[in-house]
């Protein structure tokens, strides 16, 4: 079997950094990519400073099969994204007629220069939009990097109008289970189980609920066998804890 396609996400934008607006987008990026069988091997979370998106941009869409970038082409002086994207192919900017002749025949006499700046996309013919219903201005392809809008509602559109373009690799599948049980308890035994199935990711992840001290086990691989195999072990280990093991959700 062939590996997986590998993407990555930037998040961009200071009202991210500054704590003012909260994240909405990399949840549901992560577990489409895991449905369509994309590996996310990384998000970053970078400021409005065009320096530092040429640069994070350029590197990292030569070591992933895909970039995802969210943020930044709105109407604002902040929205550089699409001048930056431009600047790392060694593009120029233009306005697409196409969304002109749209944003022209939607804003009438309200169409501004800075509404006009939203149909603004790298020169090139190997550039495509992404369009959506849930708003005029699109977003846009070039090469393996799709750069789409950052209100999480425009954002998951845009999305699945870009995912049939993906190649897809098998789909992630995961299982869990927790119980009652602190971390240290059952870490020796988990490492045994997870020597013993090297093809399954497991994760442990505690929190304090009402009671006391919990733990979560996460199992994650393409094989959905080795998934129950897994999660068998760890209930039994959990057992052998005097503890009830139960689907966690």
């Amino acid at each position: 079997m062939s590996e997986a396609p590998t993407a990555c996400v930037l998040i961009i934008g200071d009202e991210i950094l500054s704590g003012r607006t909260q994240e909405a987008n990399l949840k549901y990026f992560a577990a489409r990519f895991a449905e369509l069988g994309v590996r996310l091997k990384e998000a970053r979370v970078i400021p409005d400073d065009a320096d530092v998106i040429v640069g994070t941009l350029n590197t990292v869409r030569a070591l992933y099969s895909y970039v995802i970038t969210t943020g930044g082409i709105g109407p604002t002086h902040d929205d550089i994204t699409t001048a930056c994207v431009a600047r790392a192919f060694g593009r120029s900017v233009v306005r697409h007629p196409g969304v002109v002749e749209k944003m022209t025949a939607y804003f009438g006499d309200r169409l501004n220069e800075a509404r006009l700046k939203m149909a603004e996309i790298p020169d090139g013919p190997d550039v495509s939009l992404i369009e959506s219903e849930t708003t005029i201005a699109p977003g846009y392809r070039i090469e393996n990097v799709y750069v789409l809008a950052g209100i999480p509602s425009i954002a998951h559109a845009m999305f699945e109008a870009l995912a049939p373009q993906l190649e897809r690799g098998a789909p992630m599948l995961w299982g869990n289970v927790g119980a009652a049980v602190r971390e240290g308890d059952i870490a020796e035994g988990l490492t045994a189980i997870q020597e013993k199935f090297p093809s399954v990711a497991i994760g442990s992840y505690p929190s304090m609920r009402a009671g006391g001290f919990h733990t979560s086990i996460v199992a994650r691989s393409t094989d959905a066998e080795a998934i129950g195999k897994v999660l068998a072990a760890v209930a039994a280990l959990m057992r052998a804890q005097g503890c009830d093991p139960v689907r966690d959700t």
